[in-house]
């Protein structure tokens, strides 16, 4: 496991949802939720907001969790948010255009978790007769 690869991962999601949270439109704009004037209806920046929480609240799990288990169900729960969001966002936004960067975004992130959670952070250098060594 990369620790520090998943707590990265976390501390970005979880800034990310807090600036999302506090304005949807930062989210609202590149997902195409916007309208000819470039505003966003307020029942859409309403339902931008929990997925936002969620984000902020599953990054700060990312980020504070203990190492092991704790980090291992963190960073599973934001593989899951992030290859959802790819699987909806990329069946519902509005355009072809826009709901390909919103996958690419959303695996993304996604595969840098499932990365930090797959790899080792251990570096690995060639000892005495070539045998690789911790």
């Amino acid at each position: 496991m990369r620790v520090g690869l998943l707590r990265t991962v976390g501390a970005a999601t979880a800034l990310y949802g807090f600036a999302v949270t506090v304005r949807p439109a930062l989210l609202a704009a590149p997902s195409g939720l916007v309208d000819a004037e470039g505003g966003t209806a307020e029942h859409t920046l309403t339902s931008l907001r929990p997925l936002a929480w969620r984000d902020m609240v599953s990054g700060l799990a990312v980020l504070t969790a203990p190492r092991g288990a704790a980090l291992t169900t963190a960073a599973l729960v934001r593989i899951g948010a992030d290859f959802g969001d790819a699987l909806l966002l990329g069946c519902t936004l509005p355009d072809r255009a826009t709901r390909a960067k919103a996958v690419a975004v959303s695996v993304g992130w996604g595969a840098l978790s499932v990365a930090g959670l797959l790899t080792s952070g251990r570096a690995r250098t060639k000892g005495v007769g070539g045998r690789a060594q911790a």
